[in-house]
């Protein structure tokens, strides 16, 4: 079985890639929400950002509108929070993986696959990409943030060029080029290439 990643920036629609990769039977491991459940559930990681952050980031569940605004305005608060969550992540998905064994390939849904590091642990990297300007129209309109919030978390990620070198497939999402054709592409050749093994 091999283990994909996809990502790409906010907006970029990999969410949108990802329902169609399960309508074909993939399953999808999205790691940004399991990140969230475990920043609210796991204790180890709730202490190690309260000890970062102080009590306050925190009432029952993370105060995420307080924690976005300490960690996309500072980028040593980033690193930190990197080498917290995304192991625990990380570990979380292998377990989860196991429970799929019988599927050609899955796929690993983040963010911050290559920011992590995560990358190396997996076979293949697919990078949903979308000029910036429609990205930060996208994101105004399902998400309640200011441009200046949007701006910042931009900064944070790696640009699009960094990823697309570092990636396997390249799913063009700019409202012009049909995304179903090349998402089709790709999951005929990780079964080919799975097929090979």
């Amino acid at each position: 079985m091999l283990k994909v990643g996809i990502t790409g920036g906010i907006g970029s629609g990999k969410s949108i890639v990802c329902q169609v990769f399960k309508l074909l039977g993939i399953p999808v491991y999205h790691a940004d929400i399991e990140a969230s459940i475990l920043i609210d559930t796991n204790t180890e990681i709730r202490n190690q950002l309260i000890n970062l952050f102080g009590d306050s980031i925190y009432n029952d569940k993370l105060k995420r509108d307080i924690f976005a605004g300490i960690i996309f305005n500072n980028r040593e608060a980033l690193k930190n929070v990197n080498k917290i969550v995304p192991p625990k992540v990380r570990s979380h998905f292998f377990k989860w993986a196991e429970t799929h064994k019988d599927k050609k390939y899955i796929l690993f849904e983040a963010a911050i696959l290559f920011e992590s590091g995560t990358y190396k642990l997996l076979d293949k990297i697919i990078t949903v990409t979308a000029p910036e300007k429609l990205r930060i129209e996208r994101v105004m309109a399902y998400k309640n943030y200011s441009g200046e919030i949007i701006t910042n978390i931009l900064k944070n990620q790696l640009p699009d060029k960094e990823k697309t070198k570092q990636a396997h497939y390249i799913i063009v999402n700019d409202n012009k080029t049909l995304i179903l054709p090349q998402i089709l592409e790709i999951h005929n050749r990780l079964l080919n290439i799975e097929n090979k093994i």
